[in-house]
């Protein structure tokens, strides 16, 4: 699924297309996606059961439909630009309603991205920190609690030491080093 709709594919792809053009070729693309519009909206009607795409087809044609229609107004409305300022040839930085949305969907872009950023970093942050519950017998309990008198430590600073410190062998074993745990 992408985040862009119909109307912001066909915008960027015929901003870029129309760089350069003049009005009778402006006026030519605009015939081409009429065309397009109506074949693929006829194509999306006969669609097999319900929007069931056949195997044939890669691309869903309700899609391609909607796309086809913003891209032939998107021509219509360059040529309409391009008659109504007397511009010989279409130039994308002196269109103004261009320019802003593709402003607006840089902005969205760079917003989604420092979003999508931020989430890795908080599931990062989650994984690292891990809480879990140990349940200890009364002697292991007692032996926790002094060694953490002797270093004046808490239980779970003694605990945390001692998992930064887990070694893994070639066989999957787990062994901790010997360590004074009031040593970080």
């Amino acid at each position: 699924m992408s985040i862009w709709s119909s109307q912001d594919v066909a915008r960027d792809s015929v901003r870029r297309q129309a760089a350069g053009l003049d009005i009778a070729q402006v006026a030519e693309k605009a015939a081409e996606a009429a065309r397009r519009k109506r074949e693929t909206a006829d194509d999306a009607r006969h669609v097999l059961g319900h929007g069931a795409v056949s195997d044939l087809v890669a691309v869903d044609p309700h899609r391609l439909a909607a796309t086809w229609s913003a891209k032939h107004t998107g021509w219509q409305r360059i040529r309409t630009l391009l008659e109504t300022t007397g511009q010989t040839v279409y130039e994308p930085e002196r269109d103004v309603a261009g320019t802003r949305w593709a402003g607006e969907r840089e902005e969205f872009r760079e917003e989604r991205l420092a979003a999508a950023a931020a989430r890795r970093d908080r599931v990062r942050e989650q994984r690292v920190a891990v809480s879990t519950q140990l349940w200890l017998t009364p002697a292991q309990s007692a032996a926790l609690q002094r060694a953490a008198d002797r270093t004046g430590l808490t239980p779970q600073q003694i605990l945390a030491r001692l998992a930064a410190r887990v070694e893994t062998g070639p066989d999957g074993t787990l062994s901790v080093p010997a360590f004074h745990p009031d040593h970080p």
